[in-house]
């Protein structure tokens, strides 16, 4: 038998307490985060995991593909923009695992990506162009890491 690890979200009501479970921390974060999106209450946030990964809805959050969030049932066009809308500012462009192999390397890459940003470059675009070159580069400094991005965009 080996043990598991629950977490959960407490929900406190007039005429009802709801306990919600989560098996990983990222479904509880974007839970709490869902249901603080006017319209969006905990029964929608529960089929919006059910029906999409944290992952799959983070990138239809960067992508701001309506479609994929309009395909959970119960969520119609102008509710699936509303919560890519709130969820944009909210949500890691890339996976946990995807930014944290990102930043393995050290403070250059985060350097890097803050230098880019400045230029004007889109987040989400400088860090997908950093991470390709930090997977070749690992040991690069920040100057090369800058101007390697920079070919890519």
């Amino acid at each position: 038998m080996s043990e598991v690890k629950l977490l959960t979200h407490y929900v406190v009501r007039e005429d009802a307490h709801l306990l919600y479970g989560f098996y990983t921390a990222a479904e509880r974060d974007m839970f709490r985060k869902l249901i603080a999106i006017t319209g969006v209450g905990t029964n929608t946030a529960r089929m919006v995991l059910s029906s999409l990964t944290v992952d799959e809805l983070r990138q239809a959050v960067v992508s701001h593909n309506v479609k994929a969030v309009q395909s959970v049932k119960g969520i119609g066009a102008k509710g699936a923009q509303r919560i890519i809308l709130e969820l944009q500012d909210k949500v890691d462009t890339l996976p946990a695992e995807t930014m944290a192999a990102l930043y393995a390397g050290g403070n250059n890459a985060q350097e890097a990506l803050a230098a880019l940003s400045m230029l004007g470059f889109a987040k989400p675009a400088a860090e997908k162009a950093l991470q390709a070159v930090t997977k070749q580069n690992p040991t690069a400094s920040v100057e090369e890491l800058i101007k390697l991005s920079l070919k890519m965009l």
